[in-house]
């Protein structure tokens, strides 16, 4: 299974990481709208399994996760998702979660399950550093990558701190806020990017926020290893909810310009 690693470490460029809801709006579209984003050029996928409460996650992702929910999506159909993708292609898969579900799923087998399907990496977006320890044997156990997250206020020493929990990459929140679409990058962005590279050589993800090639292409210039592009993806399946590619040519062409821009 292709891992983080051996994408890092075979382009000279910022790696390129869309984001979907896993199901929205509906498993077969769902699916095909993901293999459309790996043929125009994802390197890595980020992938939400829908939930009800989804409190860093703006109105576009909200919406998304309601659509998913709708059609009765669980941690079981999107594993079936998951291992769908990897018998497509052999890409990195990170899960971007919610411990509500992990919970319910039952941990030790929420993480094996996981691991199973092809997931590389689990990033749970309500469960902070400090409580680490909740699912680093899990993780070390499935042979998971960790996946944790920095903010603009994050202070140095904490930064540290969870610059040594990553395996995987750390995912640089860009802003104060929740995820959608900006016209604009944060201001603290680029010298969070620019301290975070003076700590670690673990690859630096950022997201939240970013919709343009251009931003891509600024992220990349600062030292972004990584982009991850989630609300400006999502949007375009709500766009074409009624259309009948449901948007599989915009999308691509949204992928091959972020990409190019990369």
């Amino acid at each position: 299974m292709q891992s983080y690693q051996d994408v890092f470490g075979s382009v000279d460029r910022a790696v390129l990481i869309p984001f979907f809801v896993l199901g929205d709006p509906d498993p077969q579209t769902s699916l095909e709208l993901i293999k459309t984003a790996i043929d125009a050029g994802a390197d890595i996928l980020e992938l939400g399994i829908p939930f009800s409460d989804p409190i860093a996650d703006g109105p576009t992702i909200q919406k998304a996760d309601i659509r998913a929910l709708e059609q009765n999506i669980d941690c079981q159909q999107a594993f079936e998702l998951i291992r769908q993708i990897k018998t497509y292609r052999d890409i990195p898969i990170g899960l971007l979660m919610y411990y509500n579900l992990i919970c319910h799923y039952g941990p030790e087998k929420f993480y094996r399950d996981a691991a199973a399907a092809g997931v590389n990496s689990v990033l749970v977006a309500d469960l902070c550093v400090d409580d680490a320890r909740e699912v680093a044997g899990f993780l070390e156990d499935n042979g998971l990558d960790s996946v944790y997250m920095v903010t603009p206020n994050t202070s140095r020493q904490r930064r540290e701190e969870i610059t040594r929990l990553c395996t995987g990459f750390i995912y640089t929140v860009s802003l104060l806020g929740v995820t959608g679409a900006r016209s604009k990058l944060s201001a603290q962005v680029v010298p969070l990017i620019k301290s975070l590279k003076q700590q670690t050589d673990v690859p630096i993800c950022v997201g939240f926020g970013v919709s343009t090639p251009q931003q891509a292409r600024d992220l990349a210039d600062a030292g972004a290893d990584g982009v991850i592009v989630g609300s400006a993806v999502v949007s375009i399946i709500e766009k074409n909810l009624t259309q009948a590619d449901h948007g599989k040519s915009e999308l691509a062409d949204f992928i091959s310009s972020m990409r190019s821009a990369l």
